[in-house]
């Protein structure tokens, strides 16, 4: 694909995404505009500073301070300065962090990839951080650089789960990010409810009880019976089906319901009906209100990165800080995010960030370092074999329980053969369209041709 081609695609899709943030009016029109701008800019953002002379200044964008912590705590030499600044050797390195909410990361960073190509060389991106949900937006365009202008081997890269590869690879098999993390989920449930309902809180007892969706339905009511919601939302489960689907949202052009997903909605729907879950959003309070007792959920499902950074695990009076929570597989193996790092086009600091993606994503010691530290499942398979069977590694959120092993079984399960650069949108508007077919306000037709609307003003190219 030529670069102009795939500048096209990013100011494309840079519309979408910014509609998206602003939440109104087609973004039609304004395509166009963005491609002629884009073209001849991806050109000359690609342009990297002629070898040997490597910047002073390190521009990293990102949407938390994740990325931060970890370079900061495992890059060999890294210096902090303060909350948005850092210091590596003589290069100063600058921390854009814009939070993800409404799109904001991705405007920031989208209005800044434009700008690129005329910015001051100690202002371009020099790296920048991506999820899966929309890594296909800046994989196929020039705007990113092949890891392997970086210096990244096969070699170095050899180690790593096959899935974190494909997830960042384009259209002509080109690698373009690598990511520190894997992200396979699993079940994770309160060892009190289970004592009480099932008398056991034994990760192979439970995992029988949640063998697949007929005995996660069976356990749900008898937890139902018991006082509790089996899971605080029936968005908890999405990512399970999701990860499952044997096609894309969109095939030639037109938005496509997998088989997968609508079978999602019909259990979703019984789970509601049958008063075993709500319809929260992920993240609102009235989610969240089960990571404490008196919130009576018993299982949230998520990656390592959910059960020590987003359950409330430092917060007294929380069942992750008293060390209440265990893990087992569930019904099905499944993944949910993850972050990747990204070499800009244009950065003058192509060795630093070469050094920075290898060091965090290739090095076997400093992987195993961000296991012990951080509780952070990662990139690795020898280093995660090795912590699976470290008997002295337990993870406090879970009782001291070591789960790596069934992390590791999923990791080598997970298939990203079906992603594509509309699933962030899909995914968000087929969530927000179902609650009221699950909460008995509209029928599923109604719901599903919701859906199709917001995914087509979102997406104008699309038919449904």
């Amino acid at each position: 694909m030529k670069k102009r081609t795939l500048a096209m695609l990013l100011g494309a899709m840079m519309a979408a995404s910014m509609l998206a943030g602003c939440g109104g009016g087609s973004s039609a029109p304004a395509a166009p505009a963005a491609e002629e701008e884009t073209g001849e800019a991806a050109e000359e953002a690609a342009e990297p500073a002629a070898e040997g002379e490597e910047g002073k200044v390190l521009n990293i964008y990102c949407w938390n301070d994740e990325f931060q912590r970890r370079l900061r705590d495992h890059y060999p030499g890294y210096e902090e300065v303060d909350a948005t600044h850092g210091k590596i050797g003589d290069v100063e390195v600058v921390w854009n962090i814009t939070p993800s909410d409404d799109n904001a990361y991705q405007n920031n960073l989208d209005e800044t990839l434009l700008k690129q190509a005329d910015a001051p060389q100690d202002e371009k991106i020099d790296l920048f951080l991506i999820e899966a949900d929309y890594a296909l937006k800046y994989v196929g365009t020039d705007y990113t650089m092949p890891v392997a202008d970086f210096g990244i081997t096969d070699e170095d890269l050899a180690n790593q789960y096959k899935y974190t590869q494909d997830v960042v690879t384009d259209g002509n098999g080109v690698l373009k990010g690598v990511s520190w993390q894997g992200c396979p989920g699993v079940m994770v449930y309160s060892r009190e409810v289970a004592k009480e309902v099932f008398g056991t809180d034994e990760p192979d007892a439970i995992q029988e009880k949640f063998a697949d969706w007929d005995a996660f339905v069976a356990s749900a009511a008898e937890l139902k019976a018991a006082g509790y919601q089996v899971v605080s939302s029936v968005n908890d489960t999405y990512r399970v089906y999701s990860n499952n689907v044997t096609s894309p949202w969109v095939v030639d052009g037109k938005i496509n319901l997998d088989e997968n997903i609508k079978k999602w909605v019909d259990d979703s729907k019984a789970l509601v009906d049958a008063g075993y879950a709500g319809t929260h959003d992920l993240w609102s309070d009235d989610w969240s209100a089960g990571f404490y007792p008196e919130g009576k959920v018993f299982a949230y499902f998520g990656p390592a990165w959910l059960i020590d950074f987003c359950m409330a695990a430092d917060t007294e009076g929380s069942i992750a800080n008293a060390g209440g929570y265990a893990a087992t597989v569930g019904p099905q193996s499944f993944n949910w995010g993850g972050t990747w790092i990204c070499g800009a086009a244009g950065t003058d600091n192509v060795t630093l960030v070469g050094d920075i993606m290898r060091q965090m994503t290739c090095n076997e010691q400093i992987m195993t370092d961000i296991v012990k530290d951080d509780n952070d499942f990662v990139n690795n398979k020898p280093a995660m074999e090795a912590m699976a069977a470290d008997e002295s590694y337990g993870d406090a959120v879970l009782g001291g329980q070591n789960a790596l092993g069934m992390f590791c079984e999923g990791a080598d399960k997970i298939s990203m053969d079906y992603i594509s650069i509309y699933d962030q949108g899909c995914t968000e508007e087929f969530q927000n369209a179902m609650k009221g077919y699950f909460e008995g306000q509209i029928p599923f037709e109604k719901a599903y041709e919701d859906f199709c609307k917001a995914v087509v003003v979102k997406y104008p190219e699309l038919t449904y």
